[in-house]
């Protein structure tokens, strides 16, 4: 019997929360490496067993069916399951439990795989946006037969590789992101292992003159910049002097050219390394994977591949050779070096694309906005934003407000505090920043009643795919009434201030009244993280705790 973790047990009962409460299609986003595959068959398990619904569990490669049935047959052994896979030779269709690959059964319907009220879709975040593809055709056929069924996703980056947020656009599948879990939360409670990034000393690739479509750089033109015999070897050179302690490599390239002449170039300095791609041979590739799990591989040079359902916790090197605009692909890459390992403190990020300045904190990442498709001024000025900056001293990526380097100590100068302006950036990791300033993507206001009874004004500060609240309690008495007060003028420029709850909610549901902040300074108070202060849009902050002190004294003057 497999012991769930306290967030996998939260996770599947915000499932069934969402569930019970009428919602449709949610969505499960946990870091790769903290067990979705255990949630899966526990919700497998609840369903059927509540239920007694039929289960189709889809997903897109032979080894995560292996995985799902596995983790499933584990924690309940009387599954009632079965196999429907062209590569593992099986044809299964009638069974309660069908873990199946979707290449295998897009194009059967209800009468073939029976009524099914439950599809649970892992690496969810494959299904496209829109169109006739394999997930949707399949998905709408079952419908045709059981027009409630509901589809359940788990995903490690809820947003596609090609696009933006699953739950968003037109011709989404997913309806609403239910639970998160993620990177910073899983190395913060000790499942995960911590990243560390170290821009690369040479070899960086050039891709701000490299052609763009459909919201990525378009692979010939990208290969091109990346494929220099000066930029391979640099980089290799680089990633030899700096990996020299690292025991398992993961170099993403930009094409196939490019990979064979990374692999070469490190074959030639003694590494044991072999290439992994789309076109590797079936038996060539197992072979691979196979001897760079038990060490007789130092290094994979990869490209197309690697990215999804790969698991060597052992690899503490990751080399970005790959620029991209793809947020989940940049997530997905970094994924591969997070899990746990006898022997292994942390995972060594090398990056050579650009890719961590690009996107930043990969605990705190949010997907790019912007017109998809369309290579604009707005898109470019997103993607080339700086997003993080470099020690002088070692190379260490680090957050942008930091000032002194981790790793060896370096200490930026300090500017004169009313001249300091809060970055809302920072590196691959922010999890050792105990404070931080972050961007507000929206912010949503709702009436909240505590336990006690107590009404108060919520308000969640949107950043990316996560939210953080404050509480403010208008009419109320005391501090607690003088900081809505202060709050509500400043924050939304109304001097006329509500006298309760209902009426703030009201006026900001309404339109009447519109909160003015563009990013939020948070702090760590034990495991939860605190609103400090806010920046609205003319660049000024407003100060912490709202500059509120004596409020009783004043009062009672």
């Amino acid at each position: 019997m497999t012991a769930l973790r306290s967030y996998q047990q939260e996770a599947i009962a915000a499932v069934h929360a969402y569930w019970h409460n009428g919602g449709g299609n949610p969505l499960i986003d946990l870091a790769t490496g903290t067990g979705k595959s255990v949630v899966l068959a526990q919700l497998v398990r609840d369903v059927v067993e509540q239920f007694d619904a039929r289960v189709l569990v889809l997903t897109h490669v032979k080894e995560l069916v292996e995985q799902d049935l596995a983790a499933t047959l584990r924690l309940w052994p009387e599954c009632p399951a079965g196999i429907n896979s062209a590569s593992l030779g099986r044809r299964d269709t009638r069974a309660q439990v069908l873990f199946a690959s979707i290449q295998s059964v897009f194009r059967l319907d209800h009468y073939e795989l029976g009524k099914r009220q439950v599809v649970i879709v892992d690496e969810a975040h494959l299904v496209p946006r829109a169109g006739d593809g394999m997930y949707l055709s399949l998905i709408n056929r079952l419908r045709e037969g059981e027009p409630d069924m509901r589809v359940a996703g788990l995903t490690a980056t809820p947003f596609r590789l090609d696009s933006g947020r699953l739950d968003e656009g037109d011709g989404r599948l997913f309806d609403d992101i239910v639970y998160t879990y993620g990177i910073g939360e899983g190395v913060r409670d000790g499942y995960l292992s911590p990243l560390r990034s170290l821009n690369g000393a040479s070899g960086q690739i050039d891709a701000t003159k490299v052609a763009r479509r459909g919201g990525e750089f378009i692979p010939g033109a990208l290969e091109a910049a990346a494929n220099t015999d000066a930029l391979v070897t640099a980089a290799v050179d680089d990633m030899i002097a700096r990996g020299a302690d690292r025991r398992g490599w993961i170099i993403f390239c930009t094409g196939l050219d490019h990979c064979e002449a990374v692999r070469a170039e490190l074959a030639r300095r003694g590494i044991a390394v072999a290439s992994v791609t789309g076109e590797t041979p079936r038996d060539e590739r197992a072979r691979a994977i196979r001897d760079f799990k038990a060490g007789r591989l130092r290094a994979l040079t990869s490209v197309g591949v690697l990215t999804t359902g790969f698991d060597a916790p052992h690899v503490d090197l990751i080399a970005m050779m790959r620029p991209t605009l793809s947020t989940g692909l940049y997530v997905q890459m970094l994924g591969r070096g997070t899990r746990l390992a006898s022997g292994k403190s942390d995972c060594l990020v090398l990056d050579y694309s650009g890719n961590v300045r690009r996107h930043g904190p990969v605990d705190a990442i949010e997907a790019m906005r912007g017109e998809r498709g369309k290579a604009g001024k707005a898109e470019k000025a997103e993607v080339d934003t700086v997003r993080a900056k470099e020690c002088p001293s070692c190379g260490s990526l680090v957050a942008l407000r930091t000032m002194e380097c981790g790793d060896c100590g370096h200490a930026w100068p300090v500017e004169p505090k009313h001249e300091a302006k809060p970055d809302v950036e920072a590196a691959v990791m922010v999890r050792e920043v105990e404070e931080r300033w972050l961007p507000v993507t929206g912010i949503e206001a709702r009436p909240h009643e505590s336990a006690s009874g107590n009404l108060s004004l919520r308000i969640d500060y949107v950043v990316g795919l996560r939210t953080y609240p404050e509480w403010l309690s208008f009419g109320s008495l005391g501090w607690g009434g003088e900081k809505a007060r202060v709050w509500w003028q400043r924050m939304t420029g109304d001097t006329a201030v509500p006298g309760d709850v209902a009426t703030a909610a009201e006026r900001l549901r309404s339109g009447a009244a519109e909160v003015d902040c563009t990013a939020i300074r948070i702090k760590r108070d034990g495991k939860y993280w605190r609103v400090q202060d806010r920046l609205r849009s003319d660049g000024r902050a407003v100060d912490e705790h709202l500059k509120i002190r004596n409020v009783e004294t004043r009062a009672a003057a």
